[in-house]
């Protein structure tokens, strides 16, 4: 990016007050949950979630520096969240015994999961993102069906001679007698050790929220939105529109890689399926998205919390539960969309309610 393009667009500044905001509140909800796993008054229900909520939160953060900030909509989120996955379980998989530190093995898992999916991200991201709107969101589409549908009929073995590939079925392998069967098609990889912690995802969310809340603060985040804004207009100023696509784009993939690779150390058994990695994962993490507000990181961290949890902790109320999640669903939307409940919001904020005090008080001091 020129010079120019970066004058106009403000140079670098520090991080504001609503990303702060954002990380102290993260940071003191796990210290509220550590608190209450250690006096034992956390239910197993909610234990068992709090993984997948670290997930959900990396997956909506990281689809939204895509929806929100460059301003394209992709729906194959899945599928890179796949290839982080089947990538990190088959390395654990394969390195158990040579690699034999646990936290080694599995930190090399996550940049490998990551890092393969940032190279997919980049691979079809070169192609992909010369269109817009519907078209770019079908083909994103289409590339997380196939990668589900690829990695259901992989067989894959290794033995003395080598790794052995097959589409058809394990004894098409035709492994030696000391061989192994790593991908078992449809029924996936099994024995992928269960490394996943509420502790780690804490991690890896934190992670992605200083990135993302950096990025968006930074030169290189407003050039982004510069082309959100205005492709013409950024592209005048000297803004690189290719560049700054791929690099979101990939940057995307890579930290919906290591969601995947949480989830994947998650299971005893790694299947892919289209309730996990395909279409309605993606419409799922796009929803998290939405209802949190596209291009605001806080609200994603609370879509994806809320929509994560809510679920299950309703599992009791039995036949009311789906009614009781689509009526706050459609609660959400219309306080983040209705413009008259956005006004209103706008207007009770904290910010705004401070501001009005500070001039009454001036007005006061002036009469």
């Amino acid at each position: 990016m020129s010079q120019k393009a970066i004058k106009l667009l403000g140079g670098n500044r520090p991080v504001d007050k609503n990303s702060a905001i954002t990380v102290s509140l993260v940071v003191a909800l796990f210290a509220v949950i550590e608190v209450l796993k250690g006096t034992g008054h956390i239910s197993n229900l909610l234990s068992g979630l709090l993984v997948p909520i670290c997930m959900y939160i990396t997956l909506a953060v990281s689809l939204n520096l895509v929806v929100g900030i460059l301003g394209e909509l992709s729906l194959g989120h899945a599928g890179f969240m796949c290839v982080g996955a089947y990538a990190s379980a088959l390395f654990s998989l394969v390195t158990k015994d040579a690699i034999p530190m646990m936290w080694l093995r599995f930190l090399l898992a996550f940049l490998i999961g990551g890092a393969v999916a940032a190279i997919f991200g980049l691979l079809i991201g070169i192609p992909v993102l010369r269109l817009k709107g519907d078209y770019l969101a079908i083909v994103t589409l289409a590339f997380g069906e196939i990668i589900k549908n690829l990695v259901t009929i992989l067989h894959l073995g290794v033995d003395k001679h080598g790794l052995h590939f097959s589409t058809e079925s394990v004894a098409a392998l035709r492994l030696a007698d000391d061989g192994k069967i790593l991908i078992k098609g449809a029924l996936g990889i099994t024995g992928v050790p269960k490394s996943s912690t509420f502790e780690i995802g804490f991690v890896i969310v934190m992670i992605t929220l200083l990135v993302s809340l950096n990025l968006v603060r930074s030169a290189k985040g407003r050039a982004i939105m510069a082309i959100r804004d205005n492709r013409i207009a950024a592209e005048s100023v000297g803004i690189n529109i290719t560049t700054y696509k791929l690099f979101v784009f990939s940057l995307s993939a890579f930290f919906a890689g290591l969601a995947g690779v949480l989830y994947s150390h998650n299971l005893a058994t790694l299947t892919a399926n289209t309730n996990n990695f395909g279409y309605n994962m993606s419409i799922s993490i796009l929803l998290l998205v939405v209802l949190g507000g596209v291009g605001s990181i806080r609200g994603s961290v609370i879509a994806a919390i809320i929509l994560t949890a809510l679920p299950e902790l309703l599992r009791g109320l039995s036949d009311y539960r789906m009614l009781i999640y689509s009526i706050l669903l459609i609660v959400i939307m219309l306080f983040n969309a209705s413009p008259k409940l956005v006004a209103l919001r706008e207007r009770f904020s904290p910010k705004n309610l401070i501001k009005r005090k500070k001039a009454q008080k001036e007005v006061q001091a002036n009469v």
